[in-house]
């Protein structure tokens, strides 16, 4: 397969799996609370999306390294609001 469109395709796939916490922050961050989401979950998931990060750098696989740095961006939000609404 072409390199260019497997690129294409592993930013597509990153892109709709970060914009999915978009919709989560939002409630999140107008309700003022954080009750349903799980720390634990939280926690795990930001570890497993900063490993990602560094097998992306690893290998040099550009849009394994964009979605998932937005990602764990997105995700650490969602932890901080966690704790401070707790």
């Amino acid at each position: 397969m072409d390199t260019q469109f497997i690129n294409i395709l592993g930013l597509i796939a990153g892109t709709l799996t970060t914009i999915a916490f978009l919709p989560q922050l939002f409630k999140t961050w107008k309700s003022k609370s954080a009750k349903d989401v799980s720390l634990v979950m939280m926690i795990t998931f930001s570890v497993g999306i900063f490993l990602w990060i560094i097998y992306g750098i690893a290998i040099g696989a550009m849009p394994i390294i964009v979605t998932n740095a937005v990602t764990l961006v997105l995700a650490l939000m969602i932890l901080v609001l966690k704790i401070r609404y707790r």
